[in-house]
This record gives structure tokens, sequence and C-alpha cells, in this order.
């Protein structure tokens, strides 16, 4: 990578547009980049950063965005940084924008946040001109970072050599060093080897001890079935001898369960031969008291029959009269028949006269025929009547509804006559009403067109206003937060400068009798410093760090939610513009309501519409009315006189029929009452006839009957005979005697009964006793051998589970074995490990070893052959080993730790270092060969001959085709090197001027 030009634009310390030309600094191959304290030398190499990377060096990340703009830059002017860099053979030209604050165009009050911006072109060479590539942020970071094969903390490390970090490298402790290499060789991959394995290590040693708790529930299961005779040594879940353990104890427990098994199968064999004959004896006595019970119960039974042999002689009686008396029950029901129909006809045939007119009182059946006759007859002649006087009433109404029509025509006639004569006016108020409504739907859609941007106007004008209201307390936080992180910070140099101002006593702290200095390296210490009330110790000072930085990313945060309010307020004002919220708001809703009128009016279409429709057919109805009623009323008056003729001759005809009746219909009434009246009552009188003749035989019958039967009278059949109830309930009764008498006489006859009867009374009870006892006893052993079953049933299913848990854990501890030791070894801590050392600390011992050979190579040209730069495998105190740096002092012989270096020796130690870890690194990231380096301070520490030699060895770097920086404000230094950039720091900002070497083209003797 070589550095060709750098221009800036109001960037950092710069208020102007400035230039560097390192085509022509990089002539001489060492160059001096110098001024005043605070005139910024270091934003140069900020700025060379910024364009590759799009971002400053990790001290200075704080100066991000809008914090990188010139304070003394003209409000219209942007920052820019552009770099032109030939890199993997292209020639490339970065540009670089950050997000910055300009005034709003239009002289309108206020200002917006443009965006950040960047550019990448690349040099065709062939063709002469530049071609864009990308102006993508993230496209333009991968591409250099691909090209440059380094993350920018790689590229600050190796291009921009800060000399303080490596003198802090050099007398830093291993772990120091570890995150620093960690870093530039990005060896996280073996870090991250370590902790899977420690991972690995861990979820192995959960499952072993998973399966050793499962294997220990398992023998805890097996001690509750065997009981308290199993004895369970103590185990604990990764003990060695655990499963030995285990599957001794369960083949124990399972001898002693098959043991306990034998035994309960013998004493239940033996109960249940007892109970059987406890059994049998208990049978013999029940059956001996079952038949004593029964011959007691017979001799009982036997009494009561004696008691109820009157009564049973009784029934039998009545059982016999009722069996009589059922020979006489058809003629009594006969004769109850024609007596209860005898009664009904009378009072039906009395009921029929009561109806009569008293001249037919007397009448028999004959006579009451006849009268019913001659009434129908009459009735028949006045049919013809009947339908006259119906023909006269349809002729009455037929005439009213002629009359009606004819009201209702002329009525209709001139409703139509008065509508039709307001058509033409109707008809034209309807069409001026849709051409308003069909206007007003035109107007309507208009406005609809114009009311959504208006409403996009208001809405972005609400959020304009808004937003600048935010601004504002945005910008007071932004104050604010930066006030506290210039203010943490003031307080964090003041402890750390207390700090250093006592370092003495921290380090005193630290020191033994008989153990080196490690400043001086001396054994004795005779007078240590001792640590005063106030002093500030590493711990003080790092949370004064942390404070710094918790307020800084907070102070960052503000600029970045300030960056984001001002951006939207320019999307909302860009489309809002410039007029006033109230004015867009009075605006809208003037549209809106013009909107809403406009609908309304225009709702109307429709209605109007349908009402035109309807009052054309309206007029189509009333016309056709009107010609109807004209017809109807010319017809009418031929029908009307038709009419009055008909009824006139129907008049007459009923006048004659109806006598003296009102009607016609009501003489017809009279006569078909007293034709029904007559007929009912003949027939009453006819049917009481009958039944009085049936009465009569039905009497002469039953005599007869009960004569037969052997009753004296009919009465006394009557009451002899028995419903079937009572029927069925007698012959119950005298069944049941037959069989009870029948049992009691079997029972007193058997043999084995009589025999019991003689023999003393059986003792149940005692036999229960023993025959319940026995059972016991044999429930009791089947209880034992069940539970003696189940125990065997039980530890060989829980021996089986421990002997698979077993083999089932032997691979899991083989692997948790092979796991352990291989986690052990690469954390360090295993035995095998001798040096103590880290996986990820291995692999950096080997790149520091590559480091410390290519420093020794400039390091003993730099200090005359004195010193060679050694990597060290020893551990240090109770630290790991694997990082320890020593130099070798060729004067002395003797191999020392480098914190023992003074000043002076330190520095071109650690520049040293510095060149041989930017090899290490450049042939690390894909041997890209950096061109230009820059190194920044520590030359004020060495005498004339030692600066002489380190500017040698820097000088020869162009031997190689590199360029130097050397970014210094020694004095010295410019009289030495004549290739020169000088910052001047001013009120109105810094400026560059710059110088190129000496026609000779090497570096001057120190003389001009």
């Amino acid at each position: 990578m070589r550095l060709h030009r750098l221009d800036l634009t109001a960037f950092g310390p710069f208020g102007g547009p400035q230039s560097v030309d390192f085509d022509e600094l990089s002539a001489a191959g060492l160059f001096l980049l110098h001024g005043p304290t605070g005139a910024g030398k270091t934003s140069v190499l900020d700025a060379v950063c910024y364009a590759l990377y799009g971002s400053v060096p990790g001290a200075r990340q704080s100066g991000q965005g809008l914090s990188l703009r010139s304070d003394h830059a003209a409000p219209g002017t942007r920052t820019e940084v552009t770099l032109d860099l030939t890199v993997a053979g292209r020639r490339l030209e970065i540009t670089r924008q950050p997000p910055w604050e300009r005034p709003k165009k239009g002289n309108r009050p206020g200002t917006t946040v443009d965006k950040a911006q960047s550019r990448l072109r690349e040099y065709d060479s062939v063709a002469g001109v530049w071609k864009d590539l990308s102006r993508s942020h993230q496209e333009i970071g991968e591409e250099i970072t691909q090209l440059l094969g380094m993350s920018r903390e790689q590229f600050c490390q190796v291009v921009l050599l800060p000399q303080g970090d490596f003198a802090r490298f050099l007398r830093a402790d291993a772990e120091a060093r570890g995150r620093l290499l960690g870093r530039l060789f990005d060896t996280q991959r073996f870090a991250e080897v370590e902790k899977r394995l420690a991972e690995r290590r861990r979820d192995a040693e959960a499952r072993v001890r998973e399966g050793d708790a499962e294997l220990i529930g398992v023998a805890q299961r097996m001690q509750q079935a065997a009981g308290p005779d199993m004895e369970l040594p103590e185990l604990t879940p990764g003990e060695p001898g655990l499963a030995d353990a285990v599957l001794t104890a369960a083949a124990l427990a399972r001898s002693a369960a098959r043991e306990q098994l034998t035994v309960a199968e013998y004493g239940r064999l033996a109960a249940e031969s007892a109970r059987r004959a406890a059994e049998r004896a208990l049978d013999d006595v029940r059956e001996l008291a079952r038949l004593q019970r029964r011959f007691g119960e017979a001799r009982e039974r036997a009494g009561r029959l004696d008691e109820r042999a009157g009564a049973h002689r009784e029934a039998r009686a009545r059982m016999e009269r009722a069996r009589k008396a059922e020979a006489v029950a058809p003629a009594l029901e006969l004769r109850d028949s024609a007596d209860a129909e005898h009664r009904r006809a009378s009072a039906a045939e009395a009921h029929a006269r009561a109806r009569l007119p008293e001249r037919f009182a007397d009448s028999g059946a004959t006579g009451l025929a006849a009268a019913a006759r001659r009434a129908a007859e009459e009735l028949g002649g006045l049919e013809s009547a009947r339908r006259g006087e119906r023909r006269l009433t349809e002729l009455l109404d037929e005439r009213a509804g002629l009359d009606r029509q004819e009201r209702a025509d002329e009525e209709a006639l001139a409703d139509s006559e008065g509508w039709l004569a307001e058509w033409d006016a109707t008809r034209a108020e309807l069409q001026t009403r849709i051409e308003s409504a069909q206007e007003a739907a035109t107007r309507a859609e208009q406005l609809a067109v114009q009311r959504e941007p208006a409403q996009r106007r208001l809405t972005a004008a609400r959020l304009r206003d808004q937003l600048a209201r935010d601004i504002e307390g945005s910008q007071h936080r932004v104050l604010a937060s930066g006030e506290r992180s210039q203010s943490a910070r003031a307080h964090w140099l003041d402890l750390k400068e207390q700090r250093l101002n006592g370092i003495a006593a921290e380090l005193a702290a630290t020191l033994a009798d008989g153990e080196p200095c490690a400043v001086c390296g001396a054994t004795e210490h005779p007078a240590p410093a001792r640590k005063d009330a106030g002093h500030i110790d590493r711990e003080a000072e790092e949370a004064a760090l942390a404070d710094h930085q918790r307020a800084e990313e907070r102070h960052t945060q503000a600029q970045r939610e300030l960056g984001v309010a001002r951006e939207a307020l320019a999307a909302a004002t860009a489309e809002a513009g410039d007029a006033p919220t109230d004015r867009l708001a009075a605006e809208a809703d003037e549209l809106e309501r013009d909107h809403t009128r406009a609908r309304r009016d225009a709702s109307a279409l429709h209605p109007a519409r349908e009402e035109l429709r309807k009052a054309e057919q309206e007029h189509e109805r009333r016309t056709a009315a009107r010609r109807a009623a004209e017809v109807g009323a010319a017809s009418r008056v031929g029908h009307r006189e038709r009419l009055e003729r008909e009824r006139t001759a129907l008049e007459e005809e009923l006048t004659r029929a109806r006598g003296t009746a009102p009607s016609v219909t009501a003489r017809a009434a009279q006569l078909e009452r007293q034709a029904a009246l007559l007929t009912d009552a003949a027939e009453a009188a006819r049917a009481a006839e009958e039944s009085a003749e049936r009465l009569k035989a039905a009497d002469g019958r039953l005599d007869e009957a009960a004569h037969r039967a052997g009753f004296d009278t009919p009465q006394a059949a009557a009451d002899a005979l028995l419903d079937d109830t009572a029927h069925r309930e007698l012959q119950h009764r005298l069944d049941a005697w037959q069989s009870e008498e029948a049992a009691v006489r079997a029972v007193l006859a058997e043999p084995d009964t009589v025999a019991a009867a003689r023999q003393p009374p059986a003792g149940l009870a005692t036999a229960e006793r023993t025959a319940s006892a026995a059972a016991e006893r044999l429930r009791r052993a089947g209880s034992a051998e069940d539970a003696a079953v189940r125990r065997c049933a039980e530890l060989d299913t829980l021996s089986t589970r421990a002997s698979d848990g077993v083999r089932r854990l032997a691979p899991l501890r083989d692997e948790h074995d092979r796991v352990a030791r291989l986690a052990g070894l690469a954390a360090g801590t295993s035995a095998d490990n001798e040096r103590k050392m880290r996986l990820e600390a291995y692999v950096l011992a080997a790149r520091l070893e590559q480091v410390a050979a290519a420093a020794t190579v400039r390091l003993q040209r730099m200090s005359s052959g004195r010193y060679t730069l050694v990597h060290s495998a020893d551990r240090a105190g109770r630290g790991r080993s694997g990082l320890g740096l020593h130099v070798v002092d060729a004067w002395t012989g003797r191999e020392r730790d480098t914190a023992t270096l003074s000043g002076g020796e330190t520095f071109f130690a650690s520049l040293a270092l510095a060149l041989g870890l930017a090899d290490v690194v450049t042939d690390e990231a894909g041997g890209v060969r950096l061109d230009t380096l820059f190194i920044d301070e520590g030359f004020g520490s060495l005498d004339d001959q030692t600066l002489d030699e380190v500017l040698d060895v820097l000088d020869s770097l162009r031997e190689r085709d590199r360029s130097v920086g050397i970014v210094s404000h020694v004095g010295d230094l410019r009289r030495r090197i004549h290739a020169q950039l000088e910052v001047v720091k001013g009120r109105s900002g810094s400026t560059v001027r710059q110088r190129g070497q000496r026609p000779s083209g090497r570096r001057g003797s120190g003389e001009e």
C-alpha cells in the first residue's frame, strides 16, 4: 500500500481545504510530520484512517460524525476527506463526507443535517480516466478491508505505529501482551476452541453425573423394594466405583428376595390346607343347624294352620255359592241393560214432546210423523221464492256498486285533470335538480384529488414543528452530555496524573526482599516509597475511566439521536415547505368543507332521478285512468236500466210467497224447524214403546234362571255373585292354605330333618370363628407371598435398569475422560501441560517468537549489536507461561526482562518491535506490501548517537522502496530530516506546509 495524496476540507482543526502530497514526501524515503502541540499532526493520520475505514483510530473514536467537523469551517463548507493510494496494484481514490449540520436553503432560519456520503473510484491507466466503483459505505468498507487484508485495529497498529503502545507492550505482563497479540493476529478461533472444549467437558460431566444420579436413584429404589435388610454404601455422583457398588448391591438384594419368596410359598401351602379342613367342619355344622331350624319352623307352621281351619271352611262355602250364581249372571246383565235402555228412551220422548206446540201433546207416533211430512211439503214449495230473494239482494248490491264506481271515477277524473295540468312544471323542476346534482358530483371529484396532498402537507408541517421543538431539546441534551463527558475526562486525567505521581509507592508495594526491582533491578530496597493518605490506585483510575467512557457513549448516543431527528426534520420540511401550519390547516379545513358540501349536494342526484322516473310512471298511469273513466261512464247507463226492470218483477213474486213472515227466508226457517221437531218427537215415541217391550221380556227370563240355580229370588242370586277381584282373592287364599298344608306335611316326614331334630343344638359360632381364623392366616400368607413375588420382580427390573445404565454410562465416561484431558491440555490446567500454556497463548507465543526475531534484526542495528529480543516460555510467578519477552545484553551476556530497559533503550526496542510486528502482521494478512509507515513520538528520549542509529535504520527501509513518516515535535529532527510536512495552528484553524527532500536524495548530516 502506497499513499499518493490526501485532501482535507473542514476536518478536525483544519478549517479550510488542505492537501498533502505523499509522493513528494515519500521520495526522500524518510519525512517528518511536525508542529506545535495541538496543531493537528495526529489529525492528518486520523484523516488517512477515516478515508480507508470510515472511522478514526480506537483511542479517538469518540470524535465521529458531527464531531469530525472543524469548528473553524465556514457554515456552508462541507467536511470532506479524499485519499489517493495504490493497493494490491490498483490505483484508488476514496472520498468520505461525514454527516454535517448545514444552514437551510432559501435564507430560511435554522439548520438541517445531511447524511454521510462515500465514493470509491479507480484509475483506468489504459483509458486515462477515473471510473466510479461504489457509493455504498458497506461495499467500500468491505472492498478496502479485503484489499488491505487488515482490520482497522491492525492497520492502526502496523501503519500508524504508536510508540507508547509498544513501550507498554514491552513492560506488560503476559495477559496484556496476549490481549494485544490476539487483536492483531485474530486468534479468537483458538480461544473459541478452548471454550468449546470446556463446554464439551462440562456437558460430558453433566451427562455422566446425570447417569450416576440415575444409578443412585435406581439403587435407592432397590433399597426401598428390598427393605431394611439391604445395606447400601454411601454413593456420590462421579465416584469411580459407583457402578460396581450398585451392581453388587443389586445381586445381593435379588438373592435375599428369592430366599424370602421360597419361605413365603411354603407358609401359604400350609395355611391353605388348614383352611380347607376348617371349611369342611363349618359346612357340616351349618347343615346340622339348617335341618334343626327347618324342623322347628315346620312345627310352628302346622300350629298356625290349625288356628285358621274355621275360616278356611267358610271361604270354601262362599266359593261354592258364587259358582252357582255365575249361571244367573247373564240374565241379570240382560235385565239391567233393558231397564237402562227403557229409562233413556222415556226421557228422550218427554224432552221431544216438550219442544212441540200444545196441539201435539196427545198425538201418537203416527200422528207426529204425518205432521212432519206436511211441513216438509210446504218447505219444498218455497225454494223458487228463496232463489228470487237471493237474486233481489244481488241486484241491489250491483246497483250500489255502480253508484260507488261512478263516484270513484268522477273523483279520479277530477284528481287526474289537476295533476296532469301541473305535469310540465313538475318535470322541469326535476330536470333542474338532476343537473345541479351532476355538477356537484363533478366538483366533489375534483376536490377529492386535492384533499390527499393537502393532508400530507399538513401532517408533514405538524411533524416539522414537533421535530423542531424536539431538536432544541436534543441540542441541549448534546451540550449537557458533552459537558458531562469533558468533566468526566478531566476527572479521569486528573486521577491518572495523581496516580502517576504516586506510582513509586504502588511499585514499592510489590517489592520483596531478595527479589529484583522491576525498575532498577536491585535486590535490596533500603527506603521504598510509602502511599500517602490520598493515594490513587489502579481501581480508582479505572473507575474514573469507565465513568468517562460511559459519559462519552451517552454523548455519542445523544449526537446520534440529534442527527436522526435532523434527518426527519429535513424530510418533513421538504414535504411541507415553508408554509405555516395554521395556514395549511385552514386550507385543508376549507377544502374538506367544500368537499363535504359538494358530496352532500351530489348525493341528491339519485333521488332526483328516481323521483323523475316515478313521476313519468304516474303521468302514464293517470292518463290511462282518465281514458278508462270516460269509457266506463258510457257503459254504466244501459246496465242501470236493465237492473231496475228485473228488480220490480222479483219484488212482486216475493210478496206473494212470504205471507206474514218478514221474508221468504224467515218463512222457510220456520217450516224447517217445525218439521225437524215433529220428526224427532215421532222417533222418540217409537223408541220408548219398543224399549218397554224388551224390559218385560228380560224380567221373565231372569225369574226362570234364578229358580233353576236354586235361588229363591233373583236378588239372592245377585247377592251371591263375586266380582273378579274378590273371586281371585278368595281363590288365592284357598290355594295358599292347601300349599302350606302340603309343605308342612312333607317337611315333618323328612328322615334327615327328623334325625337332626333328635341331636343336640349345633355349635355354629365356634365353627365360624375357627374357619375365619384359618382364612385370615391364609390371607396373610398369600399377601406375604405376593409381596415377595413383587419384590423379586421389582428387583429384577431395577437390576436390569442398573445394568443398562452402567452399559450406557461406559462410553459417556470414556468420552468425558477424553474431553476432560483435551480441555485441560488446551486450558493449561492439565498436568501434561508442563508450562501451563493455554492453546491461544501457545499460538500467540509462536507469533511473538516471529515478532521478536523480526524486531531483533533492527534492534541490533539501532543498539550497535548490543541488544537482542528473545521470546521466553518461562512462567511468570503464578501466571501461565508462553508470552514472556526478554532482552539479551551482549555486553554482559545476561538475559533480562524488557521492563529493565532505560527510557532511550525502551524507545528503540519498542520501535524495532513495532517494525517487526508490522512485517509479521503484513505477512499474516496475506503479504500486502506496506510502502508507507508512520511513527508517532518517542524520539525526544534519544541521544544524538542513538538518534542517528535509529534514523539510519528507518532510512534503510527505503532500500525496500518504503517511506517512513516520523510524527514528532523534536527540534533536532527538523535539522536532520529535510522532507517535512509542518502543521501550523492559528486562530482561524490549522494549515499544512510541505517541503520536499534535498537534491542529493539522502538525509542531512545534522547541519544545514
